[in-house]
């Protein structure tokens, strides 16, 4: 309206300003959406938002990087740590900075996390010619490398002009506050366009709440599921992240303790199951434990919650073998509820698991169910102990016996061993951070994340590079936490961006790096052996004189002294007695603490007996790829789909 109180402010100023005064509600808990911003500044954005976030400092905290992908990596981490209630701003400069993003825009959507990135943008008005780190596309001249950003965020939209803000960060802000659409949200801002000014109604920021709604499952819907509970013998629930995004632990909990369905866990739904119990199984699918997926195998009707099941989960479509096998879910997003054709409750995880505890009434498994889960528990728990006791030393006669060709390395203890002793050193509180390689998977079939003792899994784009940062994240979601925040890494996605430890460090982060040093990329030497069987590429050798190959010795490489000149207090240990003295000593340790331990190549934790569609090569000259592309094939007769 023409009297409507303004201020006048440029479209950096603008944008800063609003995200001061953003909120999210769930349940009547009430916090800041964006509690800080962070980022790198270039020509693309210094004389914009270095400007702006410089005139708002006090009220937003800015958290400079060292690369704008693991800045974005940080948001996410902040959001999958805060259950989707919080998440950074993170702004970059035009060309390579702002495509630094577009990695973690992938991640944060692929996993449903909010993230809220601020790229800049070529000019707007064009008149300078073609500009620096302009990409120049003769059929549209409109496009940008920003462009990049469409296929992998929720939404999408260049600022060319001050006023457009008014009715784009509403927009962006309701995406950012939906469950069912959240993910990576892109405001691009072409680099002019951000110091230009505008008159904006002095309303446009006011506090404003975003209330995180919970959506009430149908009744029809819930009938139908209790159906088919009701009509089972061997039920079975697979809980995801969603189960943790709506805070449903203890629904969850209350529902299996009066029903006594089992409950297996995904990457995203790790720590579902907070408590020991009889229900409670452990990780699922092809980097989950035996004894569940046995369960699965046999069970007559899966119940999925929350969660996406992806081919990890669902054995590339062979998990679910019990031909009379029938599916429900709950989930918030009716993409996921209906897959497997499952019989949809489209609602929060919370209110669901709710109303079908309520529309079960006495509903109790049977005795023959909860005896056989009760058994293959049994035998998997000592086959589990065994693998991480780190106080059984490791018999390499014995592994060249089952013909593993173990290298000669200065590790005494395996990567499974590390574990158990991370395991023994948890505490209440603390939270355990993988995304890559093999420490996500042992981790999903081993690690007890009961008691609060949080397990914190990307595994849904499973990005090497997200764990550094994520602890940033994770530490920014419970800054007062005592909890100790540990990021379980190997060397291999260590060496691709160890930089933000550095930004741990300024920012006085109290975080531990447990670095898993077996000379490569082992997950996928180990995958390779399955599908090529050959090593080919995967570890960390010098270039050999006489065959030209990577077939050398093992790189020399100080993983320590690099953290340490990052600004980690660092350690370097290699039995189990010095690992649990170097964790104990640095429980409290104020900022980033680094621990190196070399762990035995090629040993890995016991298998899933679980199916992958990865698959050989038809036709190979190498000695052996026939046999692998057979039992391949064989593999694919298991596959069912289920409509």
């Amino acid at each position: 309206m023409k009297n409507e109180p303004t201020v006048r402010l440029t479209v950096a100023q603008a944008v800063v300003r609003y995200l001061i005064n953003q909120h999210s509600v769930l349940d009547e808990h009430r916090q800041r959406f964006i509690p800080a911003a962070a980022g790198i500044f270039g020509h693309g954005n210094v004389a914009g938002f270095s400007q702006a976030f410089a005139q708002y400092a006090d009220d937003m905290p800015f958290i400079q990087g060292r690369n704008e992908q693991a800045l974005g990596h940080a948001g996410t981490a902040l959001a999958k740590a805060s259950s989707r209630l919080q998440t950074l701003a993170v702004t970059a400069s035009i060309g390579p900075g702002a495509m630094n993003l577009v990695t973690a825009a992938a991640t944060a959507t692929v996993n449903r996390l909010p993230l809220l990135l601020l790229p800049g943008d070529t000019y707007a008005t064009r008149r300078q010619g073609p500009v620096l780190q302009e990409l120049e596309n003769p059929q549209d001249p409109s496009l940008s490398v920003n462009d990049a950003f469409r296929p992998v965020s929720t939404f999408f939209d260049r600022i060319t002009r001050p006023e457009q803000l008014v009715t784009a960060l509403p927009k962006a802000f309701r995406v950012l506050a939906n469950p069912v659409e959240t993910g990576a949200v892109v405001l691009s801002l072409p680099q002019d366009v951000q110091s230009h000014a505008f008159d904006y109604p002095l309303e446009m920021f006011s506090p404003r709440d975003w209330e995180i709604r919970r959506t009430i499952p149908q009744p029809t819907d819930i009938a139908a599921v209790a159906g088919l509970v009701a009509s089972s013998t061997k039920p079975l629930i697979i809980a995801g992240g969603g189960v943790l995004y709506s805070q449903a632990q203890t629904a969850l909990a209350r529902f299996s303790d009066a029903t006594g369905i089992p409950v297996a866990e995904t990457f995203g739904g790790k720590g579902a199951v907070q408590r020991a119990a009889p229900w409670a199984l452990g990780g699922i699918g092809l980097e989950g434990n035996p004894a569940t997926n046995r369960l699965v195998a046999e069970s007559d009707l899966i119940i999925s919650v929350g969660t996406r099941l992806t081919d990890f989960a669902t054995g590339s479509q062979t998990m679910f073998a019990n031909p009379e096998v029938r599916f429900a879910s709950i989930n918030i997003a009716e993409l996921d509820a209906i897959k497997q054709g499952a019989a949809a409750v489209v609602a929060d995880a919370r209110l669901g698991i709710d109303a079908l505890a309520e529309s079960l009434g006495g509903y109790r498994v049977s005795g023959s169910w909860a005896d056989e889960i009760a058994a293959h528990k049994e035998r998997w728990a000592p086959i589990r102990q065994a693998a991480l006791d780190p106080d059984t030393q490791f018999d390499k006669d014995a592994a060249e016996h089952a013909h593993l060709n173990i290298p000669d390395t200065d590790a005494v203890i395996t990567q499974g061993q590390l574990i158990g002793l991370l395991q023994d050193h948890a505490r209440p509180g603390d939270t355990i951070i993988a995304a890559a390689g093999g420490p996500p998977g042992d981790l999903l079939k081993v690690w007890d994340a009961t008691d609060d003792r949080h397990c914190h899994l990307e595994f849904g784009f499973s990005c090497m590079g997200y764990e550094i940062p994520a602890g940033i994240g994770v530490r920014l979601a419970d800054p007062q936490s005592t909890g100790r925040v540990t990021v379980f890494i190997g060397d291999g996605t260590f060496l691709m961006n160890p930089t933000e430890i550095l930004t741990a460090a300024q920012e006085r982060l109290d975080i531990t790096y447990v670095i898993s040093e077996n000379h490569g990329f082992q997950v996928i030497r180990r995958l390779q052996m399955m599908k090529f069987g050959e090593q080919f590429g995967n570890d960390f050798r010098y270039r050999n004189d006489e065959d030209r190959r990577l077939s050398g010795d093992y790189l020399r490489i100080d993983l320590r002294e690099i953290a340490e000149g990052l600004g980690a207090q660092t350690y370097r240990v290699e039995t189990s007695d010095e690992v649990r003295d170097v964790l104990e000593r640095t429980r409290s340790a104020r900022g980033p603490v680094a621990i190196v331990v070399p762990t035995i190549p090629l040993v890995d934790l016991p298998g899933s007996e679980v199916f992958w569609d990865v698959a050989p090569a038809e036709v190979a000259e190498q000695a052996g790829v026939h046999e692998l592309r057979a039992d391949y094939e064989q593999g694919l007769e298991k596959q069912r789909w289920h409509v």
